[in-house]
């Protein structure tokens, strides 16, 4: 047998939703937590919150915050409608409200991402992440807990989530 592969802890940079959103995201979780499946509730690090995952690296170049600051900053607060539910994943899933997001929002955050060449994942699906570890022979209790009814999101910072230091940094924030 050979050695366990290291996984590094990935830094990011993330879309956070206004109050009244993280409310809704944390009521999904609750739910699923209440159902006595998997849920981001679990997760109780003081760092977590709702949010939505622009990029995620080994290490975020200097350059990929400058650009999400003067690109994403620009636009916030942004509005999104959390419509439907995803599940990713293999054996084990990551449930996920899929997020409708303006062209606009998606086409700045690919400029983000382009300038962190060892990022995570290609492409990028906007989501805001509910539970992860899910049984696949869950997923259907899962998506009847979570129900169908479309929310929208106002998201209105950008932050940065460094583990090496675990800490979570503001990088912009929406003036009301």
């Amino acid at each position: 047998m050979g050695q366990p592969k290291h996984v590094p802890r990935l830094h990011a940079l993330e879309l956070v939703p206004d109050a009244r959103g993280q409310d809704l995201v944390r009521r999904d979780w609750q739910a699923l937590h209440d159902a006595g499946l998997p849920s981001q509730l679990d997760h109780r690090a003081p760092t977590n919150a709702p949010h939505v995952t622009v990029v995620a690296a080994a290490d975020l170049p200097d350059a990929a915050i400058d650009v999400a600051k003067a690109r994403l900053g620009s636009l916030l607060p942004v509005r999104a409608r959390a419509a439907g539910v995803l599940l990713l994943g293999g054996e084990r899933l990551t449930v996920a409200r899929a997020l409708d997001i303006d062209d606009d929002v998606v086409r700045r955050v690919l400029a983000v991402r382009v300038q962190v060449p060892d990022r995570q994942h290609v492409g990028w699906i906007p989501h805001v992440t509910l539970a992860r570890r899910l049984d696949r022979a869950d997923a259907q209790r899962a998506i009847d807990v979570l129900g169908y009814a479309d929310v929208e999101l106002t998201l209105t910072a950008l932050r940065r989530w460094d583990p090496d230091r675990g800490r979570v940094t503001t990088v912009v924030e929406s003036r009301p």
